[in-house]
């Protein structure tokens, strides 16, 4: 539900938990085949063309690294995300459970670009031990968000377009 109260002092919206990336057959494929070659490279190795065993040498902790990774992410991917709703108040921001002060927030940048379809709130927090957050707007109005938190944080205004890590996200549809 999309809305801003007018008698009341904040900007309320529900997003997804996280972004579900639409995973064909392909995807799929290749990484089952990323997987069998970790695996096969965790027990073996190539020296002068030869395969040879590794035995005792063998890195067992990254192939179950990879054996539980592979688990979590054919667990994760048969959830659907849970509906989150985002409240921008006077004293700080309130995503699902959790609520960050202002204080926390170091900056914030409301990036819309229409013909890329991007429209995202990014939150910079103080702690560098914090990720950004990257926030859909869904049918928020980007203006009416960004002139909100500018009360109450700095912008930054040298963001252009979505961090790399996002774009890399996108690309291996992670």
């Amino acid at each position: 539900m999309d809305s801003q109260d007018k008698g009341k002092n904040f900007i309320q919206w529900q997003v997804p938990e996280y972004k579900k990336p639409e995973r064909g057959k392909h995807w799929y494929l290749l990484a089952a085949i990323f997987v069998i070659i970790c695996l096969f490279f965790s027990f073996f190795t190539i020296s002068g063309w030869h395969i040879v065993f590794l035995g005792a040498k063998s890195n067992f902790l990254f192939a179950l690294i990879i054996l539980i990774s592979m688990a979590i992410m054919t667990v994760h991917d048969s959830q659907e995300p849970r509906m989150v709703t985002v409240k921008l108040e006077p004293e700080g921001i309130q995503i699902g459970r959790r609520f960050y002060d202002y204080d926390e927030i170091k900056q914030f940048c409301v990036l819309y670009k229409p013909k890329q379809s991007i429209k995202n709130l990014y939150l910079e927090f103080s702690n560098k031990m914090l990720p950004r957050l990257a926030i859909p707007l869904r049918r928020q109005d980007p203006l009416t968000v960004r002139n909100y938190l500018v009360r109450y944080l700095n912008e930054d205004l040298e963001r252009i377009a979505p961090p790399l890590s996002e774009e890399l996200t996108k690309l291996f549809k992670l």
